[in-house]
């Protein structure tokens, strides 16, 4: 038997992946906000006459982002906010972020949001955590493109976060605020504890800035 050379295998070239038109959600922990926050909430939630019942066992308060005791965090949110969409890729030297919504929901036992996106020129959509007990709700987030749902495979492990996934969650705490793009749906799941999960909801769209007129003014016409 002769000993023969290796048999050699053409090198196939690797595949490049490249990643476009994501989803991003953002991040942050902040309880230093909680105290100022949860005094207001329970004072908006407190005015509304709606009690809860089975069908529909949550409470919404009225809108308080101009409340002035919450300035600091509603200004952390706006900067926030203009941060994202100018990282992102937009135009935002011209144009301020103003918010259309921020109040407060008090979510209890078997209560849940379906699945929505929030539209009439909403941009940014949040979550600030105030109180969140054992076994609370988790915010879920819906992939976007309509085209994979389409025609989507069935996924090979969906208790891990892929590109085949269909929608991703996250635990709340206190003090966490979460960030997301308007047009990316949100959900939550059934709330499972005796005790109420309570959390900040606020959207914010974009403004114009107002020109500067660069024009001198006309001097008043001299009397003769």
């Amino acid at each position: 038997m002769c000993n023969a050379a290796p048999l050699e295998l053409p090198v196939q070239p690797q595949l490049q992946a490249a990643f476009y038109f994501g989803a991003p959600i953002y991040t942050v922990e902040r309880p230093d906000f909680l105290a100022t926050v949860n005094a207001v909430s329970d004072e908006f939630l407190a005015k509304q006459d709606k009690p809860v019942d089975e069908i529909y066992p949550a409470i919404m308060s009225g809108n308080y982002y101009d409340d002035p005791r919450v300035l600091e965090f509603a200004e952390f949110i706006g900067m926030s906010a203009w941060n994202i969409l100018a990282e992102q890729g937009y135009a935002m030297g011209d144009k301020n972020v103003v918010f259309t919504e921020m109040w407060t929901q008090e979510h209890h036992k078997h209560s849940a949001m379906d699945q929505h996106a929030h539209g009439y020129g909403a941009q940014i959509v949040g979550f600030y955590f105030l109180e969140v007990p054992e076994n609370a709700s988790r915010v879920v987030f819906h992939d976007p493109r309509i085209a994979k749902t389409m025609i989507d495979l069935p996924q090979g492990d969906v208790s891990q976060a892929t590109i085949a996934s269909s929608m991703i969650n996250f635990e709340p705490k206190p003090g966490l605020i979460i960030f997301s793009n308007a047009w990316l749906a949100h959900s939550f799941t059934r709330h499972a504890s005796d005790k109420p999960i309570k959390f900040v909801h606020f959207n914010l769209t974009v403004q114009q800035n107002a020109p500067i007129n660069h024009c001198k003014p006309i001097p008043p016409a001299e009397v003769i």
